[in-house]
């Protein structure tokens, strides 16, 4: 048995994505699309849309913040949105998810949105 991918509380948020800048050393350009990425300095890319200073929203994120969201890269994504944990994902509270949850008018994430995802599975 297996999680149906809908039932994971990120795929219905993405607030993450359009809340901070998502920047990364160069070695991690070449598992994630150059044209998704802007040079920020020597050594250093970032997420094209993250590097706003009021806006940031990731190019790579479609759909709508708080309904329906995708990661278009999600396989290469890079390391920093791979270890962007949600709040109860592994069992704490996350400060980062709960601040981009409240700047797009979301509440924070539970533990009981977690059991909910424990119990639907598909075979």
């Amino acid at each position: 048995m297996r999680h149906t991918w809908e039932t994971h509380p990120c795929q219905t948020c993405g607030a993450c994505c359009a809340s901070f800048r998502v920047s990364f050393l160069n070695l991690e350009k070449f598992k994630t699309p150059s044209d998704k990425t802007v040079p920020l300095g020597e050594g250093i890319n970032c997420m094209k849309g993250t590097e706003e200073k009021h806006r940031p929203k990731c190019q790579s994120l479609q759909g709508k913040i708080g309904k329906h969201t995708e990661c278009t890269i999600y396989e290469n994504r890079p390391d920093p949105c791979r270890n962007f944990k949600a709040s109860y994902e592994t069992g704490y509270k996350e400060k980062r998810c709960d601040e981009a949850r409240h700047k797009h008018g979301l509440q924070p994430l539970t533990k009981s949105d977690w059991l909910k995802k424990e119990n639907v599975i598909s075979e």
